[in-house]
């Protein structure tokens, strides 16, 4: 048995108001030829699908253009969950009458545990799909006491420790945050405050555990519980993070042998630092130019249109930091305090030496508005 471990495709969306549905098409399109190439026996979308619950449709044509190339051209199974950005009901829309056809779509969790057996070229295991759930929704659903994730995810899980495998190895698809995993900005959070984190022993038993929500591809508590990571960088704090997809295989022993298949994105997410003279004399060659940039400016005077001047180098500058000009703003800033400071310390001392007191709180406000007002004056 040989399946592509993928999640977090986020179809339809957006990098600072900038559309990445054809970045995301030239990814998917990459994954779809390595199902190919692999001759893998399925595809495993471990829940966010697209990125809204209710897509644009573009992204519904972008989805069904890969699931139709998948599944009716290529013969390849699809089993995919619902995510915390998907809408279960809309994700799950016709689903009974689309796995005869090789689409298996988990949207609303329900009581009933449904595992889909998977014959492939040389071997069989058996899929168990467990979309996004709340407590609250696992405990309207399994009428249950479950008032955290940890609990919630043990309630769905006793399922599947009670079904019969026949000696096949069981894998679980999930779509959760476990504890330690490693997070992104673009990650919407599941819950606040920690509660929403589940122990990745909960998953030690099975023989592969894909999940999904965590945007780095990662490991947690073992070598056969894995993040697949998302397809593309939707964030500049990913602008390390190497992209794949995760090749699963089991033997007949059902021993896993896990591999990660690089994917290459059509233009990279990264951030560049510098005075603006370096960086455009540096984008004249760059051979990257084109790709989603946040500039970090170090030049510490203003220059008009900046932003304007970078994107006839870079085109595609997505965001600009003054860095330099706001450190320069906050020392002017911390040494006018100081000046203030000291002011108001010699006109106490010189006080105190006049009238033989200190100044009353009353008189320091008043002084001390006398110094702002004095200083606003010099700046006008």
């Amino acid at each position: 048995m040989k399946f592509i471990h993928t999640s977090d495709w986020h179809i339809g969306r957006q990098l600072h108001n900038h559309s990445l549905l054809e970045d995301q098409r030239h990814v998917l399109l990459q994954i779809i030829d390595i199902a190919k190439e692999q001759d893998v026996d399925a595809v495993i979308i471990a829940g966010d699908i697209y990125d809204r619950s209710v897509p644009p449709a573009n992204a519904v044509a972008l989805l069904d253009e890969v699931l139709n190339t998948l599944v009716n051209e290529l013969n390849i199974t699809v089993i995919m969950i619902a995510g915390n950005h998907d809408g279960h009901e809309r994700l799950g829309f016709g689903s009974r009458q689309m796995q005869d056809s090789g689409l298996h779509i988990i949207g609303p969790l329900t009581r009933e545990l449904n595992p889909i057996t998977l014959k492939g070229k040389q071997g069989s295991a058996v899929f168990y799909g467990l979309p996004y759930a709340d407590p609250a929704t696992v405990r309207h659903v399994f009428d249950c006491e479950a008032s955290t994730h940890e609990e919630a995810m043990q309630t769905l899980l006793e399922q599947v420790n009670q079904h019969d495998a026949e000696s096949l190895p069981k894998v679980v698809i999930s779509h959760c945050f476990l504890d330690g995993g490693t997070e992104s900005d673009s990650e919407r959070p599941i819950s606040i405050g920690g509660a929403d984190k589940i122990s990745p022993s909960l998953f030690a038993s099975y023989h592969y555990t894909a999940l999904g929500h965590l945007h780095g591809p990662q490991q947690k508590g073992g070598e056969q519980v894995r993040y697949s990571g998302s397809p593309l960088k939707y964030s500049f704090s990913e602008q390390h993070q190497k992209k794949s997809v995760t090749l699963v295989e089991f033997d007949c022993s059902g021993k896993v042998d896990v591999s990660l298949m690089p994917l290459i994105a059509q233009r990279d997410v990264r951030i560049i630092e510098g005075e603006l003279a370096a960086i455009l004399l540096a984008g004249q060659t760059d051979p990257q130019r084109e790709d989603y940039l946040m500039v970090r400016l170090l030049d510490k005077h203003a220059i008009l249109d900046a932003m304007g001047k970078l994107r006839a180098v870079y085109p595609n500058v997505l965001h600009l930091e003054r860095t330099g000009l706001m450190a320069q703003t906050r020392q002017i800033d911390l040494e006018k305090d100081h000046i203030k400071k000291g002011e108001l310390e010699m006109f106490n001392d010189f006080f105190s030496q006049v009238y033989g007191e200190p100044l009353s709180e009353q008189q320091q406000n008043t002084i001390v508005q006398t110094i702002d007002a004095l200083h606003k004056g010099e700046q006008s």
